[in-house]
């Protein structure tokens, strides 16, 4: 009898020791799940899953601490939204409020087709659409700004940026190649366009004669 009541009082004890485990986030990207994990890895913070894996769990009395450190490496950087942005529009939303929905939409399948490169670390792309009035005959003409974080050592080589460049002004009816600027998030540009009208300079990026302009990755000083 005095052995089973040992017993319990240790196993009391032991119990009281463990940490009360909270949430930290929740409802996380896969992408998200796996960077923070592997810094609190790093920083050697105890982890748990909730049951069915929704959210991850830390020691109450480390959340604020490791929320702060966490924030400070961009993370979580949250999902990016595409077309359900449309499949989740309501009924009887205004012609202005439908552009502003699509616009958004796009944005957001383009940045998913780009983070898909294995350089990138993080991408937003802003569009600039017009709204196109049929009364004028030039109308204006659309265009981007992708602005890139890359992983520490990696670079995206000509052929990875003109596929980019690619990318949006295929995606963009009207958007002509030159209208697309690509920076890193220091501000550098990382694609440069020659002169459209010197059309024999543009094959050797993207392998299609007179369609491309030639782009670099050398950053501008």
């Amino acid at each position: 009898m005095g052995a089973l009541v040992v017993a319990g009082v240790i196993a009391a004890m032991m119990f009281s020791r463990q940490p009360d485990y909270r949430v930290l986030f929740s409802n996380l990207s896969d992408k998200d799940g796996g960077a923070i994990v592997s810094q609190l890895a790093s920083m050697n913070v105890p982890y748990k899953y909730t049951e069915g894996g929704g959210a991850i769990m830390i020691p109450a009395d480390r959340i604020h601490d490791v929320r702060l450190k966490l924030a400070t490496q961009g993370l979580p950087k949250g999902a990016v939204s595409g077309f359900e942005i449309m499949e989740a529009s309501k009924f009887g939303i205004t012609q202005f409020q439908e552009r502003v929905n699509y616009q958004r939409a796009l944005e957001g399948e383009l940045t998913r087709s780009i983070l898909g490169l294995s350089a990138v670390q993080n991408a937003r792309v802003h569009l600039a659409l017009p709204n196109q009035n049929g009364f004028f005959r030039e109308q204006q003409k659309p265009s981007a700004s992708v602005l890139l974080t890359l992983y520490p050592g990696r670079l995206l080589d000509r052929t990875q940026i003109a596929g980019i460049v690619h990318l949006i002004s295929s995606s963009v009816p009207e958007m002509l190649p030159g209208a697309v600027s690509v920076v890193d998030d220091s501000g550098k540009l990382l694609s440069q366009t020659t002169n459209p009208e010197k059309k024999g300079q543009s094959g050797a990026a993207c392998g299609d004669p007179g369609r491309y302009p030639a782009f670099s990755t050398e950053r501008l000083e």
